[in-house]
């Protein structure tokens, strides 16, 4: 009954009862609830027995201490704990140490005033004068009530005298019997207008029930000791001063008080970050300066300056990326922040498209001429790659657009486990950490990264398909896998930690600001770079074509030999593959010719007694090997035609004598021993300068009698063919 009607007073005040338990013999389990509940402040009636027990319970589940506090009756008996302590499977100094702080809540026996009460004693008085009347006899801790109630009844009855003598009613006490209800209302109205200072304070009746004074003590290093009282008369709470110990700095809080704290992105560290980002924006403008001013250079001009321009854009949007990713709820607030979730999504996705878009499409064009060997002319413009970088990016803002109508990115708020307060405060820390996420956020990213992930296969493709293309101004393909394969890496490692470091943003932030600043500088520095050196040391070095060299002893022919381009601009077409297969053929052809000749020497190095002509045979044989119709110019149909002086006269010439001619002028014949070698040593470098040029085995440049510079495949815009035609010796 006394709790049923604290609790209607407590919610009366406003006071939230979290939890009432009620037990019979073993408190643990009751005592495991309370904590469960998170309550703080118990309110405990149980006699000194199930105090003691109550207490142990506490001590095992950890609650006492400075965020606990425990009220329970004033009323036991002094070192009452003693007497039961056997009783209970605790030790005494746990035990104790669970008890120290308890308030106890007890009526006041006695008032601690020095006004005389109406008897005309002190309370100080009254308890010396009863003490000594009682002697040796036990004593009650009610006496000063019961003397006080005495005085009571004494003034109620005068009261209610006087009223009867008051009203000349013909009533008297004596007639009081307890069927007589009016004379009990007047007894009953006497008393409640009874109103004196006894001996236990002020005396006072409210609807029948005595209005008293209630006294709080608090163990304090195993003794009691009053911290105060409540006067219920006048409706004051007195705390002596200083007298209350709690525990800790403060006092315990009636419940675990959480405090909500956003987990922020360090300030120095997004300062570091950004000035590195700063730093890298620097670099690529340098790098754009660079295209821009030299982008009428040969070796600028062939690798597509337009394109160029779109790789500093993208790696620029990458870059400005990273300080949108660094603005939280510390410094933006939130409707601002749930813009960035978009914003920043957007700039990154496009600057991506942009960079690697426009490096696969200049790969593309290089692929489309080289590797075509039915394409005859073929001009693909620097619109033409635009286009194609507009369709990519297309794309992008078809899935971006559309994440954004149906599923739009939102500021969602992670709570994470409560942590204690770092500087010891009664209080619970729970970290909250703001996301842009959306419903199906798994799926948006999953097209987002397939389409990515196709874009960089078809960058690998074109780069593995153009590895042989010797000219470094038009192919990229080594840095091009170089940048797929650092950025793929740097990709799959920066999201898997990313992801497993959602709750650290400090880590998060800066793994993904450094994967997007290395990815970006990475990739800007293998596109220029080497371009800007190459400018510097020899501007014509990227240009030139590589010859080949061919010798009997060489292996693995094919995987070594490079192709053969005189020169190639941007509007230039290319047989490349028919040229390397005829190339080789002719090379095999030459062989054989060197070995013929190296014969023909020999043999005119003999005395002219071994040697006195050359049969008809061997300059058929000859004539068949050295006579080659190779090429055919198609655009102006022009012939490189070497005769030597003997075309003028019939090979049947050679080793036939004239009637006409006697012996003595035999040595003036044209086909004598001596003159044929006097011709050979002059045709056979003339001979060399004119059919290998044609095939890349001597720099056409050189100087020759019978080759002039305009004749020159070095000299001409779009790569000959030949006639050689050599006959006549």
């Amino acid at each position: 009954q006394v709790r049923n009607n604290l609790t209607g007073v407590l919610d009366g005040k406003d006071i939230e009862i979290s939890d009432t338990e009620s037990f019979s013999d073993d408190p643990c389990t009751s005592v495991k609830k309370l904590k469960g509940n998170d309550v703080r402040i118990i309110l405990g009636q149980f006699n000194e027995e199930m105090a003691v027990k109550v207490f142990c319970c506490a001590y095992d589940e950890e609650m006492y201490g400075s965020k606990y506090q425990w009220i329970i009756p004033g009323w036991y008996e002094n070192l009452w704990w003693e007497a039961w302590i056997n009783s209970s499977q605790c030790l005494s100094k746990n035990l104790l140490a669970a008890m120290e702080g308890y308030i106890g809540v007890d009526f006041e026996p006695l008032s601690s005033k020095t006004n005389k009460t109406i008897s005309g004693r002190t309370p100080q008085q009254y308890e010396k004068e009863y003490n000594a009347r009682r002697g040796d006899g036990q004593s009650s801790k009610f006496h000063g009530y019961a003397y006080d109630g005495i005085w009571v009844i004494a003034r109620t009855l005068q009261r209610a005298m006087n009223y009867l003598n008051s009203t000349n009613k013909h009533q008297k006490i004596e007639d009081f019997n307890y069927s007589n209800q009016k004379l009990g209302n007047i007894f009953l109205n006497a008393m409640n207008e009874t109103r004196f200072f006894g001996v236990t304070g002020d005396v006072v009746f409210k609807n029948g029930e005595r209005m008293g004074t209630i006294k709080f003590t608090q163990f304090q290093e195993q003794k009691e000791v009053k911290v105060g009282e409540y006067n219920a008369v006048d409706d004051t709470l007195v705390i002596i001063n200083n007298s209350i110990r709690f525990q800790g700095v403060e006092p315990p809080k009636d419940k675990t008080i959480i405090q909500e704290e956003l987990r922020k992105i360090s300030l120095p560290l997004y300062s570091i970050l950004s000035a590195l980002t700063i730093l890298g924006m620097i670099m690529a403008s340098a790098f754009l300066f660079f295209n821009i001013k030299n982008r009428n250079q040969k070796l600028i001009k062939m690798s597509s300056p337009y394109m160029n321009n779109l790789i500093i854009l993208g790696g620029m949007l990458s870059y400005a990326s990273i300080f949108l990713f660094g603005l939280d709820g510390s410094f933006v607030s939130e409707k601002t922040f749930e813009t960035l979730c978009t914003v920043r999504t957007w700039i990154l996705t496009v600057g991506y498209t942009t960079a690697f878009g426009a490096m696969f499409a200049k790969t593309w064009r290089v692929h489309a001429i080289f590797k075509n060997v039915k394409m005859k002319k073929k001009i693909i413009k620097d619109q033409k790659l635009l286009g194609i970088v507009g369709g990519m990016l297309l794309i992008d803002l078809c899935i971006l657009i559309c994440w954004q109508v149906v599923d739009p990115l939102r500021r969602t708020v992670e709570k994470y486990n409560m942590e204690p307060d770092p500087a010891g405060r009664d209080i619970s820390i729970r970290p909250i950490l703001e996301h842009c996420e959306n419903t199906h956020m798994t799926i948006w990213l999953g097209i987002v990264y397939a389409y990515k992930g196709l874009l960089m296969l078809f960058g690998c493709f074109l780069a593995w398909e153009t590895r042989n293309v010797s000219i470094p101004a038009l192919n990229d393909s080594k840095y091009i896998g170089m940048s797929v394969y650092n950025v793929g890496i740097m990709c799959i490692i920066g999201a898997a930690v990313s992801f497993l470091t959602r709750d650290q943003p400090n880590v998060q932030f800066c793994i993904v600001a450094l994967v997007i600043i290395f990815c970006s500088t990475i990739t800007l520095c293998l596109v220029f770079v080497p371009k800007l050196i190459t400018l510097r040391t020899n501007p014509d070095a990227a240009t030139q074509n590589r010859r080949f060299q061919f010798t009997q002893n060489q292996k693995k022919e094919d995987s070594k030999t490079s192709t053969s381009v005189t020169s190639v601009n941007q509007a230039s077409t290319s047989r490349l593959e028919g040229l390397q297969s005829e190339n080789h053929r002719l090379r095999m052809k030459i062989t054989e010719l060197d070995k013929d000749l190296e014969e023909v020497t020999m043999q005119l190095q003999d005395t002219p007694e071994k040697t006195t002509y050359i049969k008809q045979n061997h300059y058929q044989d000859l004539n068949d090997i050295l006579s080659i119709r190779n090429f055919t110019d198609g655009k102006d149909g022009e012939k490189a035609i070497l005769k030597n002086h003997l075309d003028q006269n019939p090979p049947a010439q050679w080793g036939s004598s004239d009637p006409s001619r006697t012996s003595k002028d035999a040595i003036e014949d044209i086909n004598s021993p001596e003159h044929i070698q006097r011709r050979l040593s002059l045709q056979l470098p003339i001979l060399h300068h004119a059919y290998l040029p044609s095939i890349g085995g001597v720099d056409a440049s050189c100087a020759s009698p019978c080759v002039s510079p305009s004749a020159s495949p070095r000299h001409r815009h779009v790569p000959p063919s030949f006639r050689v035609m050599v006959s006549g010796l």
